[in-house]
């Protein structure tokens, strides 16, 4: 299939997925982990013992007065069990409360201070990478002039890393609403994961376009060119995200509970960040092109 021929299916597919997603960013939200919010958590295990309700669990620590806690199983013998920020008396009181069957796996708290810190310099940090990525690829392309200018690259490939991050943030305000999928800094290093995979995806093509506008500048126009480069790389972009996505799916298979959402998240975004890069960047390239031709 030519890519580049069909460009208007993926820019429809792609225009789709981004709306419905900034859409249920609006309308659920990211529900935060304890890294954002400040809070703790209690990871328990029962191996010894039937695994009591959840509604038992919420017995046991209500006379605590810790507001709305959350309770979620794990595997067949254990609990998360997520509460607003508690000290260490709180904590050795509430495991008494639990039972003397109930085995500690994990305990983390993080004070709200801390948590709204995290926040802000997560953000920062993606916003820094992407702003460093579109800055080295405008370098990096610096010597090509034509048919576009170098910085067209870097353009594009601002648009394809914000489509590769507004989509996983989609789901993840679904899969918060409904099955209670947690935003954290795991969930923040995976974006800054799939944001360099993605555009180490972009700049292979880009780069064979810039060895085809040598090759091929005087006798072939640009969008040939284009098709022809991204004809040239996919089999390879695809291999390599296939086999990162099956790595990936043993982690969230077998893994721990910690490790799920960091798992999800890279699957999800190699997934739309190896599309992006075959189909909408370098694409958007053939597109401006003739957008200026027509003028």
């Amino acid at each position: 299939m030519n890519i580049v021929a069909h460009r208007n299916i993926f820019y429809t597919i792609s225009t789709l997925l981004f709306v419905v997603s900034i859409g249920a960013v609006f309308l659920f939200g990211l529900r935060l982990g304890i890294d954002f919010t400040g809070g703790s958590l209690l990871g328990i295990e029962y191996p010894d013992s039937t695994r009591p309700s959840s509604d038992e669990i919420v017995k046991a620590i209500a006379p605590f007065d810790l507001g709305e806690a959350r309770i979620q199983p794990t595997g067949e013998k254990g609990f998360l069990i997520r509460l607003k920020h508690i000290d260490e008396p709180t904590h050795q009181a509430i495991l008494s409360s639990l039972g003397s069957k109930a085995r500690e796996l994990e305990f983390t708290t993080v004070g709200p201070t801390i948590g709204s810190e995290l926040r802000q310099k997560s953000g920062l940090a993606v916003v820094l990478v992407i702003l460093l990525i579109v800055i080295y690829i405008a370098w990096a392309f610096r010597k090509v002039s034509e048919p576009i200018a170098s910085w067209k690259y870097g353009a594009t490939t601002i648009v394809a890393l914000v489509h590769d991050i507004v989509i996983p943030a989609g789901f993840f305000a679904v899969a918060g609403h409904y099955l209670g999928y947690e935003v954290d800094t795991l969930f923040v290093t995976a974006i800054l994961t799939i944001l360099g995979f993605s555009v180490h995806d972009t700049i292979v093509v880009f780069d064979r376009i810039r060895e085809n506008l040598k090759k091929y500048g005087q006798n072939l126009d640009f969008s040939t060119i284009v098709s022809k480069s991204v004809a040239e790389t996919i089999v390879r972009s695809l291999n390599t995200s296939c086999t990162v996505v099956l790595a990936l799916l043993a982690v969230y298979l077998f893994g721990g509970e910690t490790t799920k959402v960091f798992s999800l998240t890279l699957i999800i975004g190699i997934a739309i960040g190896t599309y992006s890069s075959i189909s909408i960047a370098s694409p958007l390239l053939v597109t401006w092109h003739e957008m200026k031709k027509s003028k």
